[in-house]
Order: C-alpha cells, then sequence, then structure tokens
C-alpha cells in the first residue's frame, strides 16, 4: 500500500512530476555509475547519495524497486582522442586496463558501503556488455538513425531524431562544428553534431573488440541506452544522473534509446547539481580534491558527509568545507549519544510517533525536501513537550530515510592510558568540586587533542576536529 505520493523534478518536463511504476509492479530505476579509473571524490558521492535517498524513500512508502547502476570500465575519451581515462591510468600506473577497473571500482564499493549508500540490485559492467551495445547499434543502422563513416567508426544520425533538446535545452542548429564534447573526423560524419556509436580501433591495441563494423570499441553515450534497455525491460520509470551529465551524455542517450524503441524510453529525468568544496570546483590542478578516505583521515566519521549532503537540497549548488563536515560529525555523535539515553523511556504515545514519521516522509516525498525533514528532526529532540520514548521511536523508524545510523554505539579509536587517566582524573575533580583543577586538566587534554563536555550526563569527550 502506497502510502504518500512522490513528487520530483523532472529535468525535461521542468516541473515536478509523480513517481509512478509504469508497470504497476515496481519502479525500474536506472542511474549512471563511476568510471572506474580513479578515486570517485565526494562530488561524485553526492549523485550516488541521490539515488539511495530516492530508493529509500520509495521503500518506505511502499513501492518495490529495481535499482541498476553501470559501471564504466572501457572508459572515456579523452579531448585528443588518442588514448582514453582508463588506458591513460593504466599507463601511468603500469598496469592492465582491466586490472585499474577492478581496483578501482572495488574502492567505489567501499566507498558506498562508508555513506551508507544502498547497493544496487545489479552493477552491470559495460565490458561485459558489448554484445548489448552492438546489438543496439544494428538496430539503430537498420531502423536509418545510424550510419558506418568513411572512417570505418558507426554514428548515431542526430537530424533522424526529432525531438533532441528537449532534457538540455539545445538545438542541433546551434551546436558549433568540433564542440568539445564530440569529436569531429573530416568527412566521416554527414552532420557535425552527429556523434560515434562505435569506434574503430585505428592504432589503439587494449580494450577493442571485434565488431560486424571492424575491430574497435563502444562510443561512451551507447553504453547507457543498452544497459537501461536490457536490465530493465525496455523502459526507465526514473533515470538519475549529476547535472553534469544532462549534456550531452543524457540528451544522446535519449535520442538512442528512444529511437531504438520508438517511443519513450525514459518518464523522468532527475539531475543533482555541482557540488563546491569551500567556495571552488574541485579539480587536480587547484589541489582540492576531496575523497572519502580524506574524512577518516581527520577522524570524521564518514556520514557526516551524508549528512551534509541532506542539509542541501539536491537540485541545488552546494559548498561544502571542513568546518560543516566537523559540525556534521559532533551533532552525529550528539544523536548517537541522546539516542542511547532516549532508549530507557517507555513513555510513547504511538499516534503522536506515526503522526512525527509522517511529517518526516512527506517532507521527503515532496522533491526530497531533506533540509526541511532535518529542521523536523532538530526540533523533536529538542523539544519539551515530546517525551524521551515517542523521540527515539521516531529516530528509529526515520532512520531508514536518513541513513545516519543514529543508533550506531558512539566510538573512538581507544585513548593511550596516560589521557584516559586524565579524563578520570578531571572527573573526579569535577565531582568534588575542584573546578580549578578541572580546567586546568581540561586544558591539558585539549593540548593533546582532546575536547572534554560537560552536560547534565556528565562528562564526555571526543577528538578535536
Amino acid at each position: 500500500m502506497i502510502k504518500n505520493k512522490i513528487e520530483l523534478f523532472d529535468t525535461k518536463s521542468r516541473q515536478l512530476q509523480p513517481l509512478v511504476s509504469s508497470d504497476g509492479e515496481k519502479l525500474r530505476v536506472y542511474s549512471c555509475g563511476p568510471t572506474v579509473y580513479r578515486d570517485a571524490h565526494v562530488g561524485n558521492m553526492r549523485t550516488f547519495l541521490l539515488g539511495d535517498l530516492i530508493t529509500r524513500l520509495a521503500k518506505f512508502a511502499g513501492y518495490k524497486v529495481e535499482f541498476i547502476q553501470n559501471i564504466t570500465d572501457v572508459g572515456h575519451m579523452s579531448e585528443d582522442f588518442v588514448e582514453d581515462k582508463m588506458l591513460a591510468q593504466a599507463k601511468a600506473e603500469s598496469k592492465d586496463p582491466f586490472e585499474i577497473a577492478r581496483i578501482y571500482e572495488k574502492r567505489f564499493h567501499e566507498d558506498l558501503n562508508k555513506l551508507n549508500i544502498t547497493a544496487a540490485d545489479s552493477y552491470p559492467k559495460a565490458s561485459e556488455c558489448i554484445n548489448l551495445m552492438q546489438d543496439l547499434i544494428q538496430k539503430l543502422i537498420d531502423t536509418d538513425h545510424a550510419y558506418l563513416g568513411t572512417d570505418n567508426c558507426v554514428y548515431f544520425s542526430a537530424q533522424s531524431f526529432a525531438g533532441y533538446g528537449a532534457i538540455s535545452g539545445n538545438r542541433l542548429d546551434a551546436l558549433k562544428p568540433g564542440h568539445r564534447f564530440e569529436y569531429t573526423e573530416d568527412g566521416a560524419k554527414r552532420f557535425h553534431a552527429d556523434w560515434a556509436l562505435w569506434k574503430a580501433a585505428a592504432g589503439r591495441t587494449e580494450m577493442i573488440w571485434d565488431s560486424p563494423w571492424g575491430k574497435g570499441f563502444p562510443g561512451w553515450h551507447i553504453e547507457c541506452s543498452a544497459m537501461s534497455l536490457h536490465y530493465l525491460n525496455q523502459f526507465v520509470d526514473l533515470h538519475i544522473g549529476g547535472i553534469d551529465l544532462r549534456f550531452p551524455h543524457h540528451e544522446n542517450e535519449r535520442a538512442q534509446s528512444n529511437s531504438a524503441i520508438n517511443k519513450e524510453a525514459v518518464a523522468l529525468w532527475i539531475h543533482g547539481e555541482h557540488l563546491l568544496f569551500e567556495g571552488r570546483k574541485m579539480s587536480k590542478s587547484s589541489g582540492n580534491v576531496v575523497l572519502v578516505s580524506d574524512l577518516i583521515a581527520k577522524r570524521l566519521d564518514p556520514l557526516s558527509l551524508r549528512l551534509c549532503f541532506l542539509e542541501n537540497r539536491y537540485r541545488s549548488q552546494m559548498d561544502l568545507s571542513w568546518d560543516s563536515l566537523k559540525a556534521a560529525h559532533l551533532l552525529i555523535q550528539r544523536w548517537r549519544e541522546k539516542t542511547a539515553i532516549w532508549t530507557n523511556d517507555e513513555n510513547i504515545d504511538k499516534n503522536q510517533v506515526n503522526e512525527l514519521i509522517e511529517e518526516i516522509e512527506l517532507d521527503f516525498s515532496q522533491d526530497l525536501d531533506t533540509p526541511r525533514a532535518l529542521q523536523k528532526l532538530r526540533g523533536i529532540e529538542k523539544s519539551q513537550t515530546i517525551s524521551d520514548g515517542v523521540k527515539y521511536q521516531v529516530f528509529k523508524a526515520v532512520d531508514q530515510l536518513f541513513g545516519l545510523d543514529f543508533f550506531k554505539p558512539v566510538s573512538r579509536d581507544d585513548l593511550p592510558a596516560d589521557l584516559e587517566n586524565l579524563l578520570k582524573l578531571r572527573q573526579s575533580a569535577r565531582s568534588s568540586g575542584d573546578f580549578k583543577e578541572s580546567d586546568r586538566l581540561r586544558d591539558l587534554l585539549e593540548k593533546n587533542g582532546i575536547a572534554v563536555k560537560d552536560s547534565k550526563e556528565g562528562q564526555s569527550w571526543d577528538w578535536q576536529l
């Protein structure tokens, strides 16, 4: 039984649209996955969290969900058309490109786990779906949507698809020849905005496959069309990706998929906005690329990143900082300490519990208004009229949506014996009313990286962040 209507902002229609199951049985969801030639940074993780939030919400509301996320292990073309990212990284690390792919694919899944991002039902690899791509390419050739160029590459005929530009707003006649997203080979294309479905191997010797058009490798965009249509039975209820994929990737993907099945292949296109870090776009050249492992190195709970994401609407540009991550870390610690106390209260008003849960679920259902939902959660925590037992039950239920492990025991790295002794001495001094000694010991602990906090529940500590 579906409890609430879920509405999300559809990039194609530019308005909120209801999320519905086209077959009446389950939601078919596809999300563009990583290109596994390097570690995914926190900006990538914001997009991957979007899929997790939607699928968590859908299941919470009573939907069955089939969620597919691809793994791009064939690679993206570099702008000089000589070498793609997979091959370039393999050369840099003196490894086989498929070995590179498996290394970074494993790290990707490890990072997802650290952020409580629920695993997809399937992670098809591009390298294992070459036959699906070739079959789709042949179908597009047979229906006059694609052609073999004079360079032995297969191109999609952009002018054959009348609906081009619906997602991005770009018009074919306005696209300039040689724009940076595609590569122009003189005389090979019939129209400058056509794009490659299959690239001839030319001088390339790695990551190439046999095909009806000769040895080569797939273009970037055909991958997602082939996988989404195959694994989700020819229709996608919801397609997820970062805003940077809106054009050309999703625009081209839509043209391919729609042309192949002769109807709209995707109901809703959902895009997450860009992430800045301390006011700047993350890049290697700027030296501000942040990984999940960097948070852990600073003794931050990885879920502090998840909380920071939740504090911002998914389709709003976000500026992340170390200060915001530290604040999120401390808030998660506080909530875990509170839930450990609340669990002992048996004063539970079930009607109140259900009302509060429904309010938070409604915020999620209205285009993932997670900031508003968090605001409600903070209000529940601080309320003087809501019993601890009710607070416990609400936090327990809605953690299925937030995914912040509210009931995980507060754990810290083991303290050296001397620092543990200082904490005991300070607690003793405070208990006996020797506040001068208590303050002296607090200062000494701070010099050793220990932040001490006093509350009505007693003394607590954490590593200084």
